[in-house]
C-alpha cells in the first residue's frame, strides 16, 4: 500500500509520461492484463488511457487492471489511469 507522500512522488514522475495502453470497446481482457504486467515489470510506472467508446466506467477499468496485474493505483485523472508496481529485476524508481 502506497502512502500519500509516495503517491505524490509517483504522480510527479508520471506527469511527463504518455499513455502506452488504451482501453476501448472491448474493455479489459486477459491478454491486456498480461501485457500491462510485463510493461510494469519493465517500467514500474505507466499510464493507461480509457477511450470514449469504452463500455465500462474508468473506476471499474482501474480496479480490474490493479487486481489483475497486482499493481498499485496511483491516480485517475480524466480518462487516464496511472499505475505503479515495483519491479523485481530492474528497480528504477526510489520511493520516499
Amino acid at each position: 500500500m502506497l502512502t500519500g507522500k509516495q503517491k505524490r512522488h509517483l504522480r510527479s514522475e508520471a506527469h511527463h509520461l504518455n499513455p502506452i495502453f488504451q482501453v476501448g470497446k472491448g474493455g479489459v481482457n486477459e491478454n491486456m492484463i498480461k501485457q500491462i504486467s510485463e510493461a510494469l515489470e519493465a517500467r514500474e510506472l505507466i499510464k493507461i488511457s480509457v477511450l470514449q467508446n469504452c463500455d465500462e466506467d474508468r473506476d471499474e477499468v482501474a480496479a480490474e487492471i490493479v487486481k489483475g496485474a497486482r499493481a498499485e493505483l496511483v491516480q485517475i485523472i480524466g480518462n487516464t489511469i496511472v499505475v505503479y508496481k515495483e519491479s523485481k529485476e530492474n528497480k528504477k524508481i526510489v520511493l520516499p
